[in-house]
C-alpha cells in the first residue's frame, strides 16, 4: 500500500517542476512540499536500502529547490538559479496581494488547494419539492439562502439575512438531504466540509484551515459552508478527553463565525447533527436558528413511498400509499429508502424463483403460476441456456411486495433517542 505514496510524490513532483520551468513560483512551491511531504511517509516504510538511498537524494535536491523558491518569494528578488530538475527561463511572479490565493504566506496556496476539493462545483439536483415535509426548515433555509440573493432590496435598515443554521435530529431525518436541496436551489458557493478536511497532523495548521476556509468563502461570496457531524468539530470545552489540537479548531471556528471585524452578511454557515446536546455551548449559541428535523410525518412518508419508486412497473393504488404510510409510524427517511429498495429486489427473486412463465402482448416472458392461460414450465436458467435471457420480464411491484418486507424491518430510531431530542427542541430549538 505504502508504494502509492511514491507514485503520489511523483505526480506532485511532475506537476511542481512543470510550473517551475513556466515561472510560477507561487504555484510550485506548495507542490514540491506536497511532493516532500509523500516522499518522508514513503521513506519510512521503504524496506530496499538501495531505492531509499536514490528517494533521499531526489528529496534532498527538491528540498533544497524549495527553500531557493520560498526565499525568492519571500524577498521578493531575481528568480533562482535553475537545478538539473527545473530550467528556470523567466523571473517569478510577484507576490499575490493580500486576499488573493495564497496570499503573503506560500503555505496558503498549499491549504488552500485542499480546500478547493470541499466546494461542491456539480449541483445534486435535489430540488426543494423533492424533500418531504419539514415546511418550516425549507422556508427558513430559503429566507436565508434565496431571498438575499434574487431579492436584496428585501434586507434594508435592520432586516439581515440570518447567518447561521443548525439542522439537528435522528439519524435519516433528512438533514444531510436539505443541504444538498441548498447546493442545488442556492445560486452561491457551496463548501462541504467534514472532519478531514479541517484536521491535521502538523501543530497549528488546522486553525489556519479553519481560517482559510472563510477567507476562501469571504472571497467567493455569497457563499455556503456547510459542516456535516459538527459535533466530532466542536464538542463540549473543557471535558477530560479533549486534546489541545481540538480545543483551538473549536476556538478558531468561534472566532471565525462571529469574532470582531467578521460581519459575514453573505457567509451562510449551515451545519447537522444527530447529537445536540454534544455541541459546546458557545458554538449552540452562534447558530441564529437551531431547526429540529424529526421524523416525517403519515403525509411525509406517503410522498416518499412515491419518490423512491419512482418510474418502476407497479400496481400500487393511491390507497396503497396511505396504508404503508399508516403501517411505517415511527420509520425516518432513510428506513423508508431502505424498504423500497428491498421491494425493488422482490420481482427479481420472484423471476428467480419461478417454474412457469408466459409470453406478454410485447413477446417478453413473464413468471406467473402454473395455471395462468398460456404459461409454460421452464425456469429462468433454462431460458438463459436458449438465448432468451434479454427477453425475461420481471413482474411489476405488488402491495404484498411491502406486506413481506414490512414483516421483517423496524425503524432504526428509539423513542429514547426522539425524547433526548424533543427535550433539545423545548430548551433551546425550534420544529423544522
Amino acid at each position: 500500500m505504502y508504494s502509492n505514496f511514491k507514485e503520489q510524490a511523483i505526480e506532485y513532483v511532475k506537476q511542481a517542476v512543470q510550473e517551475d520551468n513556466a515561472g510560477n513560483y507561487v504555484k510550485a512551491f506548495p507542490l514540491y512540499m506536497n511532493a516532500l511531504d509523500y516522499f518522508k511517509t514513503h521513506l519510512k516504510y521503504e524496506k530496499n536500502p538501495k531505492i531509499k538511498e536514490a528517494i533521499t537524494h531526489k528529496f534532498t535536491e527538491y528540498l533544497r529547490r524549495a527553500e531557493e523558491i520560498r526565499a525568492v518569494l519571500d524577498e521578493g528578488g531575481p528568480g533562482p538559479a535553475a537545478n538539473g530538475d527545473a530550467a528556470v527561463a523567466t523571473k517569478p511572479k510577484t507576490k499575490p496581494k493580500d486576499g488573493e490565493e495564497g496570499g503573503d504566506d506560500p503555505e496558503n496556496a498549499k491549504l488552500r488547494s485542499g480546500l478547493n476539493s470541499a466546494i461542491i462545483r456539480e449541483k445534486p439536483n435535489v430540488k426543494w419539492n423533492d424533500v418531504s415535509g419539514l415546511e418550516s426548515a425549507k422556508q427558513a433555509l430559503q429566507e436565508a439562502v434565496i431571498l438575499p440573493v434574487k431579492f436584496p432590496q428585501f434586507f434594508t435598515g435592520k432586516r439581515r439575512p440570518w447567518r447561521a443554521f443548525l439542522l439537528y435530529g435522528p439519524p435519516g431525518t433528512g438533514k444531510s438531504y436539505l443541504a444538498k436541496a441548498v447546493a442545488t436551489e442556492a445560486d452561491s458557493t457551496f463548501f462541504s466540509i467534514s472532519s478531514s478536511d479541517l484536521v491535521s497532523k502538523w501543530m497549528g495548521e488546522s486553525e489556519k484551515l479553519v481560517s482559510n476556509l472563510f477567507q476562501m468563502a469571504r472571497e467567493n461570496a455569497p457563499s455556503i459552508i456547510f459542516i456535516d457531524e459538527i459535533d466530532s468539530l466542536c464538542g463540549q470545552r473543557g471535558e477530560g478527553n479533549e486534546s489541545e489540537a481540538s480545543r483551538r479548531i473549536k476556538t478558531e471556528l468561534l472566532v471565525q463565525m462571529q469574532g470582531v471585524g467578521n460581519e459575514d452578511q453573505k457567509v451562510l454557515v449551515l451545519a447537522a447533527t444527530n447529537t445536540p446536546y454534544a455541541l459546546d455551548q458557545a458554538v449552540r449559541r452562534r447558530f441564529d436558528k437551531r431547526i429540529y428535523i424529526p421524523l416525517p410525518e403519515q403525509k411525509a412518508r406517503q410522498h416518499m413511498f412515491k419518490v423512491h419508486l419512482g418510474d418502476t412497473p407497479h400496481n400500487l393504488v393511491e390507497s396503497d400509499f396511505e396504508s404503508l404510510a399508516h403501517r411505517t409510524e415511527g420509520f425516518s427517511g432513510s428506513d423508508i429508502a431502505v424498504c423500497v429498495k428491498d421491494v425493488l429486489f422482490e420481482p427479481v427473486r420472484k423471476t428467480q424463483d419461478a417454474m412457469f412463465f408466459k409470453k406478454t402482448s410485447d413477446g417478453m416472458l413473464m413468471p406467473c403460476g402454473p395455471k395462468t392461460p398460456g404459461s409454460v414450465q421452464t425456469t429462468m436458467q433454462e431460458l438463459a441456456a436458449e438465448g432468451l435471457a434479454s427477453k425475461i420480464l420481471p413482474p411489476p411491484i405488488a402491495k404484498t411486495d411491502f406486506d413481506k418486507v414490512l414483516a421483517r424491518q423496524r425503524p432504526t430510531v428509539s423513542k429514547t433517542d426522539l425524547e433526548v431530542h424533543e427535550r433539545f427542541t423545548k430548551e433551546f430549538g425550534e420544529e423544522g
